[in-house]
């Protein structure tokens, strides 16, 4: 699909739905210059659970990748964002630090995004806009502000840590391309960037580039802002199929 990276013939298979974790790879494919190939799973219908896709994702989640030009030649398969991410950037050489300190950089924020944003905002997400729309109606103000405070903790950790920074862990690299989805979307977290200038600027300064656009438009018109039926609400909650 996208990228212009000669020296691979064969495209990434890309196992994606338009979330903040798809995002994260697809923007570092576009940014990477890679070939890759979009298999759509809807995670409404349940096709993570279909048994070709648990060959590649055994945890039932998206994304992952098949890359045909894995090492030593051969296809690899790969699941988890963050574990996608550090492979492509040692597949690339870029976006991941130049020496080992800029490394550790580079993955001590990842792993606060993996650990902290992505599973602390989704659930903010969650009790804020999807649980009041289930049946019945799951108004929880307990879980609510417990999720809604501390993602705002976390943004106050990522406004200070990009205090004269332009970029997280130096360098444009794999852990803005992995907290941005995420951050992006803190108005359905219950967020306010008043009192977070640097968060702010940093936003628009990694939604500006060419690559973020690109990458988050991929399937767009697949995501919907509307509640998921009845049926989805039971696959993407766990309530059953």
């Amino acid at each position: 699909m996208q990228g212009t990276l000669a020296a691979m013939t064969e495209p990434i298979d890309l196992y994606y739905w338009p979330t903040p974790n798809g995002w994260k790879i697809t923007i570092a494919l576009e940014e990477m210059g890679l070939p890759y190939r979009v298999q759509l799973i809807d995670i409404g219908k349940g096709d993570q659970f279909d048994p070709d896709f648990l060959k590649i994702a055994p945890n039932n989640r998206m994304p992952a990748i098949v890359d045909p030009d894995g090492p030593g030649g051969a296809p690899v398969s790969i699941f988890e964002s963050a574990a996608i991410l550090m492979y492509l950037g040692r597949k690339t050489g870029r976006f991941y630090g130049t020496e080992e300190r800029s490394r550790i950089a580079v993955e001590e924020w990842l792993m606060w995004q993996m650990g902290g944003v992505g599973p602390m905002a989704g659930q903010a997400h969650h009790f804020l806009k999807y649980a009041p729309g289930l049946d019945p109606p799951q108004v929880l103000p307990y879980a609510q502000d417990r999720y809604r405070r501390e993602v705002d903790r976390l943004y106050s950790v990522l406004d200070k840590r990009l205090d004269g920074r332009d970029f997280v862990a130096g360098d444009y690299s794999i852990a803005d391309m992995a907290i941005w989805p995420w951050a992006s979307l803190w108005q359905g977290q219950g967020q306010s960037l008043d009192g977070k200038p640097n968060l702010a600027a940093w936003l628009d300064r990694v939604a500006g580039r060419p690559a973020v656009e690109r990458g988050r438009a991929v399937a767009a018109e697949q995501r919907s802002n509307s509640a998921p039926d009845r049926k989805a609400q039971r696959i993407l909650f766990g309530q059953g199929r």
